[in-house]
């Protein structure tokens, strides 16, 4: 391809997709190095943080899909932000960034699978958070035909499914899945005697009206729950009590593309388990 050529092709893309950035320049252009080269010397110390090669433009033509980002507390430190995701078009080289609103955590890493149905590799992106709570940001993207669409969005998540968590009588603790309209019945009995002393009566009974809550999302994984090369997404939320280490369980919602969004198929709340012969003490 002459300059001429790649210049008015990325010019027309550049109209078509506002992602696109001068500073994404493929190798095609001998006076810009190579950013995916680049990267793994920059002096600002840009690190490449995850990459793979699949098509996910819909061309298929494998591209690369590369997770970018800065240390600010060194090498050695696991903490990463100013995280971007770009993709390199595996035919002309022209490269889009897609920002992230939250690109600050642990541990990010890319997937790549089908969860739109239309036979072309989506991009799955999930991150620590660090802390106590164990939360993780995700987000979700389709690049069909170079054109960036988002699919998941972990603070959407979080704000779309609502949960109340009530203390009952006789050691029960009721979860209730507004959106959903679903209702769980959890049984504490087998917590030990101080833990239950601080909430019930001997008789079982409420000393005093008690909440817990769901906290946000702790995990998004990709399933393939038919076996049909669609996946679905599992994700993860932690039932807690009186403080955050108090785990009572975790609801679990299987979500499928619907078109214009992931809607929830199934949901179950998993309880842990305990030690055979186990009693309160």
């Amino acid at each position: 391809m002459d300059m001429n050529s790649y210049r008015n092709d990325l010019d027309k893309q550049k109209e078509e997709n506002p992602y696109i950035s001068e500073q994404y320049i493929s190798e095609y252009d001998p006076n810009e190095q190579d950013h995916m080269t680049a990267v793994q010397d920059d002096i600002d110390k840009t690190y490449i943080l995850d990459l793979k090669r699949e098509d996910v433009n819909g061309d298929r033509i494998k591209d690369e899909v590369v997770l970018i980002g800065k240390k600010p507390f060194g090498e050695a430190s696991p903490f990463v932000d100013r995280i971007s995701l770009i993709i390199r078009d595996g035919k002309i080289g022209v490269k889009t960034r897609i920002p992230l609103k939250d690109n600050a955590g642990y541990h990010p890493t890319l997937f790549l699978g089908d969860f739109t149905r239309d036979k072309v590799k989506d991009i799955l992106v999930s991150m620590d958070t660090g802390g106590s709570g164990g939360f993780t940001i995700n987000y979700a993207y389709a690049f069909l035909n170079n054109q960036p669409k988002e699919l998941f969005n972990y603070t959407k998540f979080n704000d779309t499914y609502k949960y109340d968590v009530i203390y009952r009588n006789d050691y029960k603790v009721k979860v209730i899945s507004k959106n959903l309209k679903k209702r769980y019945l959890l049984d504490i009995s087998y917590k030990d005697r101080r833990y239950l002393s601080e909430i019930y009566h001997r008789n079982g009974k409420l000393k005093r009206p008690v909440w817990g809550e769901v906290i946000p999302l702790g995990g998004l994984y990709p399933i393939d729950i038919n076996r049909d090369g669609t996946y679905e997404l599992l994700a993860f939320q932690r039932i807690i009590g009186l403080f955050n280490a108090d785990t009572l369980g975790f609801v679990q919602t299987t979500l499928r593309w619907k078109g214009r969004g992931f809607l929830p198929v199934y949901q179950n709340v998993a309880i842990p388990g305990t030690q055979r012969g186990s009693r309160r003490k």
